[in-house]
């Protein structure tokens, strides 16, 4: 295990600043009160945090809206705070990663206010721009995201810019040099400040066809997967062209070339494409991304067939390393997500040892390690823009955003002030001191067995090899050195018999509820767990 880089099998607790801690009752999550809760992080058995962005925003997509890449936004503190933050972390053996934007910034961005006043200026060229077709309509049908054309209007340059995302998050030209070079020189700021690495937030969008080519019209009964409803226009196209050029690859390589000049270091990827896991193999072959993930364990699908068939793609495809996460800031909790409305503490639980036993990272989501649930946030409190715009079918991420509960109290301990989104009292009835002193919570479970992997190189840097099950069974033996672990899960509600030829040894420490083996028939509860040692000729 030494001999690996940090990140090969690390669990990277993920922090959403604006509603991890507040330290000055504004009712908004800051770089201080991220340093006053760092031991709960550290605690769990972790290898690192993420932190979403800090960064400089008019906040219209609380964040992602970057105004200036190298500054901290008054509301999370100062450069001084995050350097606070980042000596804390290493103090207590975590690293840092930190979100990157690259494809966009917000318009508030200066280099954005000097590209729009004229066609000759000298950043003239670092956004998209181009002319309306002859009866002022957008160059192409790409379309937005969250809803509507791609394209908007600016008046100074009689011109169309492009938006992947909102109106005011412009798309940079990467077909410009310096627009990379710029990109990089940030990153290196951050490098030089001491950060473990980045997660790369849409790196497959910093590209889009030179030509401007039209998407094709998907068909009606393909319009599902990756995150969207059928309800979002953006569902009807296949997304050939706006997102996920060649070109991409060549700039990958040059940031990874400057990475090597740094001891250490990691760079995660975040790739949602009409094929998601091919580029995510494509991504991170050597010499380009350590690791990459996609959405294909963030969608509504759950089964044993379906986790099976998704990892076992990746695996055929890649020979760089994943990454798994199942629940983040953009979707329904997995929680809800995945186990409805009436799971309970065992499908929690079983979560995190499911998304944590599969061959590669794992990015876990704050919250995850209480077992918190969607939370249901009334219209009128809505800040997600894209929830707004498709509510009432869609309600947008603002239920998945919520702010940690710390205590039982009316704040949950989490600010002094009002909390920018209202906490459930489902989620303060799950607060991390109530679980703390319960040796039988989601959290208690989640701490045994998070510091317990780490003790396995077998979990976390080992091979993966499924085994025939029936549904709702999923099977699967990691293997390194002659060690092989046998992993099974029981994913329904109602107990379930899974019989194996193979000579198994339950294991202990792990701190999962396991299922029992009698005569080579395994029984296993509801949401059961196995977790044990096979013979090496087994």
């Amino acid at each position: 295990m030494s001999e690996s880089p940090w990140w090969r099998g690390a669990v990277i607790y993920q922090i959403y600043p604006r509603s991890f801690m507040d330290s000055d009752g504004d009712g908004v999550g800051d770089l201080p009160g991220i340093i006053a809760r760092l031991d709960h992080v550290a605690s769990l058995g972790v290898d690192a945090i993420w932190v979403s962005p800090f960064f400089r925003s008019p906040m219209d997509d609380f964040g992602y809206d970057i105004a200036d890449q190298c500054d901290v936004d008054p509301m999370f503190g100062t450069l001084a705070d995050f350097d606070a933050l980042l000596a804390k972390a290493h103090a207590l053996g975590l690293k840092v990663m930190i979100d990157q934007v690259f494809s966009h910034t917000s318009n508030a961005h200066a280099w954005f206010r000097e590209s729009r006043e004229s066609r000759d200026n000298p950043k003239a060229d670092w956004y998209v721009w181009a002319d309306a077709k002859p009866d002022g309509t957008p160059p192409n049908n790409w379309l937005s995201i969250f809803g509507g054309p791609a394209w908007k209007w600016e008046p100074r340059r009689r011109q169309y810019y492009l938006h992947n995302f909102l109106s005011s998050q412009p798309d940079l030209n990467f077909h410009n040099r310096e627009v990379q070079q710029a990109t990089l020189d940030y990153v290196r700021f951050w490098l030089d400040r001491g950060v473990d690495g980045f997660r790369l937030d849409s790196i497959n969008f910093c590209f889009h066809d030179a030509q401007l080519r039209d998407n094709p019209p998907k068909p009606e009964a393909l319009r599902i997967g990756r995150g969207f409803s059928p309800d979002n226009p953006y569902a009807f196209q296949y997304h050939w062209y706006n997102n996920t050029q060649p070109e991409n690859i060549g700039f990958i390589e040059r940031l990874r070339v400057l990475m090597d000049g740094y001891t250490d270091v990691a760079a995660l990827g975040e790739i949602s494409s009409e094929d998601s896991l091919a580029t995510t193999a494509e991504y991170t072959s050597p010499g380009r991304l350590h690791m990459g993930y996609s959405f294909e364990l963030l969608v509504d699908d759950f089964s044993a067939g379906y986790i099976r068939d998704t990892v076992q793609r990746l695996e055929a495809a890649m020979d760089g390393w994943p990454c798994w996460a199942i629940s983040n800031h953009d979707v329904v909790r997995a929680v809800t997500r995945w186990g409805g409305g009436t799971a309970g503490a065992a499908f929690a639980i079983q979560m995190i040892a499911l998304v944590c036993t599969l061959r590669g990272s794992v990015c876990l989501y704050q919250g995850e390690e209480l077992g918190l649930a969607e939370a249901d946030v009334p219209y009128e409190a809505l800040r997600d823009p894209y929830g707004i715009t498709f509510w009432p079918n869609f309600k947008g991420r603002d239920g998945c955003r919520t702010p940690m509960p710390w205590t039982g109290d009316a704040d949950a301990g989490f600010s002094t002030g009002t909390p920018w989104l209202p906490i459930p009292d489902a989620h303060r009835a799950q607060n991390v001191a109530a679980q703390d002193a319960d040796a039988d919570s989601v959290l208690a479970h989640a701490r045994r067995f998070l510091q317990w992997r780490r003790t396995q190189p077998a979990l976390r840097t080992g091979s993966i090899t499924f085994l025939d099950a029936p549904e709702p069974v999923l099977a699967f033996v990691r293997e390194q050195d002659g060690v092989r672990v046998l992993v099974v899960f029981n994913l329904s509600a109602a107990p379930v018999e899974w019989r194996t030829t193979q000579a198994v040894h339950p294991l202990d420490g792990h701190g999962l509820p396991t299922g029992e083996l009698h005569d080579g028939t395994l029984q296993l509860p509801a949401h059961g767990i196995c977790v044990a040692a096979l013979d090496a000729a087994g």
